[in-house]
């Protein structure tokens, strides 16, 4: 009897930044690795997060044997909120993002229940057919694991997100060691972290940001204040050093940064000298150059701590001349006019304000092109996938495995829901499995084909009209002039006169229209008029909202 293919299936994370999500299925049995988030940009009005469309694994939850998680980023843990209450199945999880994990299940109300089995670097367990092992990588988070899994059709090692850094923040270096095993043992297929394939060379040491971070801290005359996202602990312990080595007082501000700061200090990630940390009302005591305050914002989202302060909406805190803010962040595609806007907002205010792109104030958590090809050499796999990047890194990155020795016919660059079939010898893009963005605002959830999500770009473009009329119940006639409301169509002077030139178009299409009972014939008349005559007098194309009442 033949034996099965092994089913390599992104749900998210390929061809964009964000939302990290694959199964890997082999007959029966199948494990997910990471479940993520992406943010969304300015071009999705109203919406909070973007998460992966998981129909398939609802389709067959019967074959789920586990949830593996690399790390606590957001963009591979986010998702778990929604997920857990779609599929009853265990998540494996570093320690750390165990208890960040555990902070956000508890915030949804989907802690009791959920099954969170931690796991170390070395560790193994068997999930179905799969047996999954856990090693140590380097990245911007404490524990960040990469994953060697055993499947019948040969060895898988998923290489999470990670960079080759020999002075990491933790102390703990990339485990090497077992990279050369794998090697040497054989391995069918890499799926390796594409987010930096376009950068040559090397990605600097975390360590650099800590010297950075020092230098700031001693130089500035008043608060330093710096943002980064919460879930980055290692960046905050290197803060809070770099305050006690200058007898400064650590404020940490922000409900996750909080939560986030209270769970590593109870975990033994944050190491805080007593007495560093003070509260909001405390440092108002202080003098400014004895002052640090760590807080989220690094995106610019309008409802974080750092865009509160640069838009002079913080309750009780406010930026003052000669105050420091350091970004420590990289932008996510589409949100650099956010972070544009604040970082001007904040200088407007007398700040001096730090970031990527004048000072070394963050250096990101991924493998530049030279570390992509050495973990390609040293794991020396027979079939290849790029994996967490918009295609073009994905693209890249598939080229340096070809400059390598993987020939190209072995060499994959999957689009989210596409079913690559592996043997021992050959791999194929068999189909499409149903895979895309859902849009999460609220308690509202939508698809890429959502029209609530196609009229609020319409309306946030061009506005709207509203065109209410008076039907006859008998004969389905207009028999009023028709009331024309409009909103972020046209200025307050200049409505008066479309809403003329609107009556006279109408009542010309509107001339003995109407079927006997049914108002739809007129609905339908006005948007297809009035939509041909505002593109043509205003080049804009606004949400027509016809309403009928019947009298």
């Amino acid at each position: 009897m033949a034996r099965s293919a092994l089913k390599v299936i992104p749900l998210g994370g390929v061809g964009e930044i964000g939302k990290n999500m694959l199964a890997l299925e082999y007959a029966d049995d199948i494990i997910v690795i990471d479940a993520g988030v992406m943010f969304p940009g300015e071009d999705l009005p109203g919406i909070d997060l973007i998460i992966p469309d998981i129909s398939y694994l609802v389709q067959n939850s019967a074959k789920v044997r586990g949830i593996i998680i690399t790390h606590g980023h957001e963009d591979h843990t986010g998702a778990l909120p929604y997920v857990v209450k779609k599929l009853d199945a265990p998540i494996y999880t570093p320690r750390l993002a165990e208890g960040l994990i555990a902070v956000k299940l508890k915030e949804h109300g989907c802690l009791k229940g959920t099954k969170l089995d931690v796991m170390k670097p070395g560790d193994r367990v068997s999930l179905g057919v799969f047996e999954v092992e856990m090693f140590r990588v380097c990245h911007s988070i404490p524990d960040a694991m990469g994953l060697v899994i055993d499947t019948p059709v040969g060895t898988v090692v998923h290489t999470g997100d990670f960079k080759f850094d020999h002075t990491p923040v933790d102390g703990y270096t990339f485990d090497f060691t077992r990279l050369v095993e794998l090697g040497a043992e054989g391995v069918l297929l890499l799926l390796s972290d594409s987010t930096y394939a376009e950068i040559p060379g090397y990605t600097p040491s975390e360590q650099v940001v800590g010297e950075t971070l020092d230098s700031v801290m001693g130089r500035a005359e008043g608060r330093v204040i710096v943002s980064t996202f919460a879930s980055l602990v290692s960046r905050v312990q290197q803060v809070v050093d770099a305050a006690v080595r200058h007898n400064r007082k650590v404020c940490v501000e922000g409900r996750s940064m909080v939560e986030t700061v209270q769970m590593a200090i109870k975990l033994g990630y944050l190491a805080i000298p007593k007495g560093t940390l003070v509260s909001l009302d405390e440092i108002s005591a202080l003098p400014h150059h004895r002052v640090a305050i760590v807080l989220t914002g690094t995106q610019g989202e309008p409802s974080s701590a750092l865009a509160r302060l640069a838009n002079r909406e913080h309750k009780h805190l406010q930026i003052v001349a000669g105050d420091t803010v350091v970004i420590s962040a990289t932008p996510i595609p589409g949100n650099q006019l956010l972070i544009n806007r604040t970082i001007d907002n904040l200088f407007r205010q007398g700040a001096d304000v730090l970031y990527e792109r004048i000072e070394q104030v963050h250096v990101h958590g991924h493998a530049s092109q030279e570390e992509l090809k050495m973990m390609i050499s040293l794991t020396n796999p027979r079939f290849f996938v790029p994996l967490h990047g918009e295609y073009r890194h994905l693209i890249l990155h598939a080229r340096l495995a070809q400059s390598l020795g993987v020939p190209p016919d072995n060499t994959f660059v999957l689009e989210n829901g596409d079913v690559l079939e592996l043997t021992e010898g050959r791999g194929k893009v068999a189909h499409k499995v149903q895979a895309g963005p859902v849009y999460l605002d609220g308690l509202g959830r939508w698809d890429i084909n959502s029209m609530v999500i196609h009229d609020r770009k319409l309306l946030a473009r061009d506005g709207f009209v509203i065109v209410a009329l008076a039907v006859d119940r008998k004969n389905g006639k207009v028999v009023s002039f028709p009331d024309v409301v409009t909103h972020g169509f046209v200025e307050s002077n200049e409505e008066a006169a479309l809403i003329e030139a609107t009556h006279r178009v109408l009542k010309d299409a509107l001339n003995g229209r109407g079927r006997n009972g049914d108002p739809g014939d007129i609905k339908a008349t006005v948007k297809r008029v009035l939509s041909k005559f505002y593109l043509q007098e205003t080049k804009r194309r606004p949400m027509i909202l016809p309403i009928t009442v019947e009298v």
